[in-house]
């Protein structure tokens, strides 16, 4: 096998395009185009000047850098979907109507833009994690602590803190807790908005109107007792899952973005008499011919035509070994061709590439065991609320005589721990 000496490609002398004898030695070429070039100045080919490679070295080198990210088109947005509910397809993010999760990016673009729910959530975290840890020892340690302040003060206190929390903190959920009231669909955001509402509006109630409580609703002192603490660190908890989720996600998006980047700027397309052009990736059409150089990406999907080369297949196989390729093989668009020169033609461009293919198909691998599950979550969380709901309400519609039976907080009482448990 000879190389030719303009383009570097691979030649099989018994199959060149032309051949060129100088200084009595034969060199052989892939085209007739790269042998009028040599013929004209040859010198220029067998001893480059260090400008001309330091210019070939530049070149090499800005074709190997990642691609730009690809502007979306006008007017196209990211369709996102619920893991659970797969059915639930809307343009932009948002909260599944059904489950109250949030909604997952169906189509991954390779720009990368703040998650602006992640931000909110974190925001929402960090300043409801603030204010919710003097609420926590107030409400739960502070006669320990040697605090000697009267419960009506300390009531106070904690509603300055708390209100902060479970309204501007929580107000997503709250959001979600009514739109599956709209949507007559209990999910767990609807325990979360009843709870965390029930037990703030409560306190504030005991707090601002202590006198509207009978005796039977006061503590041993005559206090009303008041839920701020439960209200805050409730809603700061489940904030606090909502960042994690998001953040793994974001993580996943990152990866799989990584991977898109990996197609090179631009590729060197083939026109009649082998005039080479380099056009912009998004130009290149199926069935155009495309020339590849050591040390380049390889633009898109395709087969290779002429030449042979090792291409570095790992990006796709993990395969650290590079894989020699000859004519009629297939290669892949992203990976590195790690050796000779070699032309090919474009199968599958844009979206349709292996490498855009990948998003998709992690999601759909990823959603496989979540919607399986889907039928039993959609079960439970449905059943769950009913319960949960029925039996608070219940203890408020028994006789007196059975009222103790729930114990003095519905929570710990028998009957109610045994409904949960159902």
């Amino acid at each position: 096998m000879a190389r030719d000496p303009v383009c570097g490609m691979t030649v099989d002398p018994a199959k060149a395009a032309a051949h060129f004898e100088h200084r009595g030695e034969t060199h052989f070429f892939c085209a007739r185009g790269c042998a009028q070039k040599f013929s004209a100045d040859p010198e220029r080919y067998l001893n480059p000047s260090p400008t001309a490679a330091s210019s070939s070295a530049v070149a090499t080198l800005a074709s190997m850098r990642p691609a730009a990210p690809r502007a979306p088109a006008p007017g196209q947005q990211t369709r996102y979907t619920c893991p659970m509910h797969p059915e639930i397809v809307q343009l932009g993010p948002g909260a599944c109507p059904k489950c109250g999760m949030a909604l997952e990016p169906m189509d991954i673009v390779a720009d990368e833009t703040p998650d602006a729910e992640y931000i909110s959530m974190r925001k929402r975290f960090f300043f409801s994690a603030i204010l919710s840890v003097p609420v926590l020892v107030l409400g739960m340690f502070g006669a320990r602590l040697g605090l000697h302040l009267s419960g009506a003060l300390r009531n106070w206190i904690e509603l300055l803190l708390a209100t902060p929390v479970v309204l501007w903190g929580g107000w997503p959920f709250f959001k979600r807790f009514w739109s599956s009231l709209v949507n007559r669909s209990l999910n767990m955001f609807t325990l979360i908005g009843l709870g965390t509402g029930a037990a703030f509006l409560d306190s504030v109630a005991a707090t601002i109107f202590p006198q509207i409580f009978p005796a039977s609703f006061r503590e041993m002192n005559g206090n009303v007792p008041v839920y701020f603490e439960a209200a805050a660190v409730i809603t700061t908890l489940v904030l606090l899952g909502q960042v994690l989720e998001l953040r793994a996600r974001a993580k996943t998006s990152s990866a799989i973005r990584a991977l898109l980047k990996l197609a090179p700027q631009t590729a060197h397309r083939l026109g009649n008499g082998n005039a080479e052009q380099d056009i912009v990736l998004d130009l290149v059409q199926k069935g155009d011919r495309l020339r590849v150089r050591p040390g380049e990406r390889i633009p898109v999907d395709g087969a290779l035509l002429e030449g042979a080369s090792a291409v570095d297949e790992s990006m796709v196989t993990g395969e650290p070994m590079p894989v020699d390729k000859f004519g009629g093989d297939q290669v892949t668009g992203g990976t590195l061709n790690a050796s000779g020169s070699f032309i090919m033609r474009a199968e599958r461009v844009a979206e349709t590439e292996l490498h855009d293919d990948v998003p998709a198909l992690t999601g759909r691998v990823l959603n496989v065991n979540k919607v399986s599950l889907g039928g039993i979550y959609d079960f439970y969380r449905t059943e769950h609320v009913k319960v949960g709901i029925g039996g608070l309400v219940s203890k408020y519609m028994l006789p007196d005589e059975l009222k103790p039976l729930y114990g003095s907080d519905p929570t710990s009482g028998m009957v109610f721990m045994r409904l949960k448990v159902i």
